[in-house]
């Protein structure tokens, strides 16, 4: 039996798996995710993934709850501008200052992913770093706060999420839309299929 196990609870990560047929089911990480500040935005999101992919992993091989073949995803999601990492906002005010800062500029989106495979006589993991550039449009004052009056941006790295109403914010990107939703779907599926989990 192969067994593939989201190492999140992102609502988004799991829609993309859905959308590409991958059946799968959710085991939560509870790694730590604090990090050193001199790490780059690429080592911060590669880091985390590989920290919550072994954390799932070390999970499922003490309970004996898996199949002869196993496939942990796991990824990790930042937004930085000028290099500096904007989180989730603390609160409206911090929002609007990240919105506030966006307006009009490019940032960068990294998206981390780890993929721990396990066989009948093997572990292996393929693990790799997304970046996307996204271009946001001049906004107005007024729209930054009626975007913030919608809820949307307080459970959001970079206070805003390109899949849902977010998206008006968007002039353009440079990459992978996926990346910036939260997990590169089709190397990860690429990553399934050339090992013979899907």
């Amino acid at each position: 039996m192969t067994d593939i196990v989201l190492a999140s609870q992102s609502p988004r990560r799991q829609d993309l798996l859905k959308q590409v047929g991958i059946n799968y089911r959710v085991v939560i990480s509870n790694s730590d995710e604090n990090y050193r500040a001199d790490l780059t935005p690429e080592q911060i999101v590669a880091e985390l993934s590989a920290r919550k992919a072994d954390s799932v992993f070390d999970k499922l091989m003490s309970s004996d709850d898996f199949g002869n073949k196993i496939a942990v995803i796991a990824a990790d999601t930042i937004v930085a501008l000028d290099n500096k990492v904007l989180g989730k906002p603390a609160d409206e005010k911090d929002a609007f200052e990240m919105l506030k800062s966006l307006s009009g500029r490019s940032h960068s989106v990294y998206t981390g992913v780890t993929i721990l495979y396990a066989g009948v006589d093997r572990v292996s993991a393929d693990s790799f770093v997304e970046h996307t550039k996204v271009f946001f449009r001049k906004l107005t004052d007024k729209e930054i706060t009626e975007y913030i009056a919608t809820g949307e941006p307080m459970d959001k790295a970079g206070a805003y999420g390109i899949q849902e109403k977010g998206a008006v914010l968007v002039d353009r990107i440079e990459g992978d839309y996926y990346t910036v939703v939260g997990l590169p779907i089709a190397k990860v599926y690429l990553s399934l299929k050339q090992n013979g989990y899907i």
